[in-house]
Parts: C-alpha cells; sequence; structure tokens
C-alpha cells in the first residue's frame, strides 16, 4: 500500500512558506526545528518531489512545491471545518472561537461584550485578534481565525457577512470651531476643512470618508494617525477636525475637555458593524447566533 503524507506534514510545509524560515516555522507549529525539518523531508520523500529550494539565505517553492502548498492549505481549512462541524453539534457558544476584530472596534466594543459573554455563556472561550480589515480578512482564509467582527462592506471572495447594526459617525472639532456650534451639522460643511484621519489601511478612513461623499480635493489632511485617540489629541490641539464613530463616543473613549462632539443630521452618515466569515463553514448557525446576541445586548445598554 502506497503512503500517504499526512496532516502534521502538510501543516509542517505550509507553516515554512508562511513564515519564511525554519526556526519561525518550528516555533508556530510548536516543535523543534529539526523535527519540523525532518517531517518537511519525509513529505517530499513520500510525494516523490522536491517542494523547496533550500540555501543559506531563503526558501525558494519549487513549481510543483507551489501547487502542493495551495492543496494542502484547502486540506488543512477542510480539516479545521471538520473539526468545527463535530463542535457546532455540541451546545452552541460552548467551545472555542478564534474572532478577528479591526482596532476601530475592539477597545470601544469588547469589554462589555466579553464580560457579557463569560456571565452568560461560561464555556464560551473566544481568543482574539486585533489588526487592521486586510491582515484578518488573510487570516481568514488561511483558517487561523474563525469569525471576523468589522465595517462592512469589505470586498473579499469565499465569505458570508451578517450586519448587526449602524455606527453614526460624529465631527469632533476644537472648542472655538466655527462648525463646533452648527446644530444643523451636514457633510457639505467638511468640504475645504482640515481633516484629520487615520492613515491608510483603517477602514474606518474609507468608510468616513465615503459616508460624507469627500473626494480628495474637496478636503486637506494635515496628520495621519494610527490611531483615533491619537488623532483626537490632534483635534485638542486645534490641528483641525475629525469623524468619529458612535460606538467610540458612547463609550466615553475619546472624552475630552477641548474637543466638541457633534452629530450629523443626515442619519446616513454612518458605518455598517457586521460579521464575517468562511462560506465553507459549518459554524453559520453559531455565528449568527453569536450575532443576534451582540445586537441584542446593545439594545439593552451601551456598548462597553
Amino acid at each position: 500500500m502506497s503512503r500517504h503524507p499526512t496532516i502534521k506534514q502538510l501543516r509542517y510545509l505550509c507553516s515554512v512558506v508562511e513564515h519564511g524560515h525554519f526556526g519561525r516555522a518550528a516555533k508556530a507549529c510548536h516543535v523543534s526545528q529539526s523535527t519540523l525539518s525532518a517531517g518537511i523531508l519525509e513529505l517530499e520523500e513520500v510525494l516523490g518531489a522536491s517542494l523547496l529550494e533550500r540555501n543559506n539565505r531563503s526558501l525558494v517553492l519549487t513549481g510543483l512545491g507551489e501547487e502542493v502548498v495551495e492543496r494542502a492549505r484547502g486540506l488543512l481549512l477542510d480539516v479545521e471545518d471538520l473539526v468545527a462541524l463535530c463542535q457546532a453539534s455540541a451546545e452552541p457558544l460552548s467551545g472555542r472561537l478564534r474572532l478577528g476584530v479591526i482596532p476601530t472596534i475592539a477597545p470601544f466594543l469588547l469589554p462589555g461584550l466579553l464580560k457579557a459573554l463569560r456571565s452568560d455563556y461560561p464555556e464560551f472561550t473566544p481568543f482574539i485578534r486585533e489588526d487592521l480589515t486586510e491582515p484578518l480578512i488573510e487570516a481568514l482564509h488561511r483558517g487561523e481565525l474563525d469569525l471576523l467582527l468589522l465595517a462592512l462592506p469589505v470586498a473579499a471572495e469565499g465569505v458570508e457577512s451578517m450586519h448587526l447594526f449602524d455606527d453614526p459617525f460624529y465631527l469632533a472639532s476644537p472648542l472655538d470651531h466655527p462648525l463646533a456650534a452648527q446644530s444643523d451639522l451636514d457633510t457639505g460643511s467638511l468640504q475645504g476643512q482640515e481633516l484629520l484621519l487615520l492613515e491608510d489601511g483603517h477602514c474606518l478612513r474609507d468608510h468616513a470618508l465615503e459616508a460624507c461623499k469627500l473626494r480628495g480635493s474637496e478636503y486637506k489632511v494635515p496628520y495621519q494617525a494610527t490611531s483615533l485617540t491619537t488623532v483626537v489629541q490632534m483635534v485638542a490641539s486645534g490641528i483641525g477636525v475629525t469623524l468619529v464613530p458612535g460606538m467610540a463616543v458612547t463609550a466615553g473613549a475619546l472624552a475630552s475637555p477641548d474637543v466638541m462632539i457633534t452629530p450629523f443630521a443626515d442619519p446616513e452618515v454612518k458605518r455598517d458593524i457586521g460579521l464575517m466569515w468562511r462560506k465553507k463553514t459549518p459554524r453559520q448557525t453559531e455565528f449568527r447566533l453569536l450575532g443576534s446576541y451582540i445586537v441584542e445586548r446593545l439594545s439593552q445598554k451601551p456598548a462597553g
């Protein structure tokens, strides 16, 4: 009987390709470097083909190796889904969940949500990864994450999403700024303003500009930052104005005596918050249950 690759061997190969280094791959797989190297050599022996070109400086996949890795990733995802299928047959929200959350949601929504989940579902164990949208989607496709909590819409293939709630945008401005005293604020008032934004890669930036229907020629960007807290500090210093999400305002996370928070008259100036998962996952029912739980909790009391 011919031998076949093992799941462990395929996992070693994919880890080496992902990390580009045997040592880092071994650490990620929780084995010694010699064990991982031996496993990949055994895989090549079983397949009767060379998958990696090794030298002192880098690892390069052979042409066949590239195809093997692509198929191996699909097989490993199927194995993850097989395990998840069995877990999903048990009581919902009673096992492990690897949840990815973007930085403009995590600090405002998660503290209260996780506390409530621990109380209502003590057997439920979420592991949280906070990152930007694109890296989270890549991790979802690789099977490293089960579910994402992020702002929609997001261009991604092979996924399904569930809208949870609308998160309105507010204008944050210095106390003496002309827009601070405007009772019927509209997005047209932002034209020509010095608008402080998050750096490229933060979906909050794109969603805010889209919600306000602003083109690049209609505003100035004197400063870009990596966090909302830093942006609001710049507003307090009188450098410009910015757009902040309602959940941050509700949580009181951005409160400053030198900043005025003003709502927009148009309720469509908002972002959509939702969940996203792989289409093939067998845990869709559980994910939708979690989504409904989040919506119900937020209807009872403010986030955070």
